[in-house]
């Protein structure tokens, strides 16, 4: 069993973290079994939420606004997470954003994890769900749910029954055992920065159409601001 680990959970503007940001993030250190330390922020995407989103999370632009962007919040979390076993509810999700944010800063991100959703796979599989809110229910934890800190806590709660209940049975399992840390990979290109002929073109057409933009032009890397060129051409032309 490991007892020394940081839970993460991220709450982001949509699955895919080649395209969708981080909006917060939440952060549980435990060691020997006991939480020691707790982080939690917002982070300003540079994009406005989606309906949904706000919905599901109850996280709204307002909050967000005034909020750091990841490149001040980045290097707590690395460093929080140096040398440390990640723990997770689908643990390479959480993963896969904190790396696609680490590579286009140029900075690597490399770490073992633990993924309770495969732990409950294997041996929950008669509940109706193995989602988290699902499987606290059924372990009678409470969950503040879909905010990053508290799925954080219920995820480190919801490991310390799992190991109780079923860390013996994969004891056999041996370096193949569920509860065992293993190397975490995704595989990500890096996002180049915006460029000047980029920038000139948008804040030409922002000013041409007199135009209101909710996101920083400068803070854009080169595909987004593609697609946002793309998008105001479209809809105004030139």
């Amino acid at each position: 069993m490991t007892e020394s680990y940081v839970c993460i959970d991220l709450e982001t503007t949509g699955l895919n973290p080649k395209r969708d940001k981080i909006i917060e993030i939440g952060a549980v250190i435990v060691e020997d079994s006991r939480i020691v330390e707790k982080w939690e922020t917002f982070v300003n995407p540079n994009r406005r939420l989606e309906d949904h989103i706000t919905a599901l999370t109850g996280i709204c632009d307002e909050q967000l606004s005034e909020a750091p962007a990841i490149e001040e919040v980045l290097p707590r979390l690395l460093a929080m997470t140096e040398d440390k076993v990640l723990l997770g509810h689908r643990v390479l999700f959480d993963y896969s954003f904190i790396k696609k944010a680490a590579v286009d800063r140029k900075l690597s991100f490399e770490r073992s994890g633990i993924d309770t959703l495969k732990i409950a796979r294997k041996y929950l599989a008669d509940l109706e769900s193995r989602s988290l809110s699902c499987l606290c229910s059924h372990y009678n934890i409470v969950h503040n749910a879909h905010r990053a800190l508290g799925d954080a806590e219920a995820t480190a709660k919801l490991y310390q029954r799992l190991t109780e209940e079923f860390c013996e049975k994969e004891a056999v399992e041996g370096r193949r055992s569920l509860f065992v840390p293993k190397a975490l990979s995704y595989h990500v290109k890096r996002d180049t920065p915006i460029t000047v002929s980029q920038k000139e073109q948008l804040y030409k057409l922002r000013d041409r159409h007199k135009l209101i933009i909710d996101y920083d032009i400068d803070r854009l890397s080169r595909g987004e601001a593609s697609r946002q060129i793309d998008l105001l051409l479209a809809e105004y032309g030139r």
